[in-house]
């Protein structure tokens, strides 16, 4: 008997199942309730992939390789692609994070908002949400590769190791991000959410 199976129980029809669906933009103001300074839907095409973003993940991160959510164990920036065109939309998230003593905290706090929006998106019937997020993951003090992930249910790669630039794609949908210099300066981080 299927999961939620009751006797008597009409399913509902395709037709019916898109009336239920809630508008996208109403998961914007759910993670702007949550704490998250900037949420906007996009179109999927605006999202920005390129082979040199991995580079930087291989050459100048001391995370790279040591991690599921990490090259070269995420998609390549042309899987990614083509998983990206199967969308027409996604929502870009903002964070600002001022206090470079905490952006390790802070950050981790957005990707767990971002991941649990994901999922209350697709228990409402967006079954291909699907999300990415902002930096290395930090869900374990460190990643055991040679089994299967722990936190396989919360862990997500990150946009730029999946091959997203980050930079272009923010700024091509109107959000501010510069290159940040010291860690006093305030960064900018962005997470994403395919939605259909």
């Amino acid at each position: 008997m299927p999961l939620g199976y009751k006797v008597g129980y009409k399913w509902p029809e395709k037709e019916e199942i898109g009336d239920m669906m809630k508008p996208v933009e109403e998961y914007c103001k759910r993670a702007l309730e949550r704490g998250v300074v900037g949420a906007k839907v996009i179109d999927s095409s605006s999202i920005a992939t390129a082979e040199w973003v991995r580079l930087k993940c291989q050459f100048g991160c001391p995370g790279y390789g040591r991690s599921h959510c990490c090259p070269p164990h995420t998609p390549t920036p042309e899987v990614t692609r083509k998983v990206i065109d199967s969308y027409q939309k996604a929502i870009l998230l903002h964070q600002r994070i001022k206090d470079g003593t905490k952006r390790r905290e802070e950050t981790k706090q957005f990707n767990e908002i971002l991941v649990r929006l994901e999922v209350e998106i697709f228990l409402d019937g967006y079954y291909k949400a699907l999300s990415m997020t902002s930096g290395p993951c930090r869900l374990c003090k460190e990643c055991d590769l040679n089994s299967l992930c722990k936190h396989g249910m919360e862990a997500r790669p990150s946009m730029e190791a999946c091959g997203v630039d980050v930079y272009k794609t923010a700024r091509g949908n109107g959000f501010s991000i510069q290159v940040v210099r010291t860690s006093e300066e305030e960064q900018n981080i962005f997470g994403l959410i395919l939605v259909d």
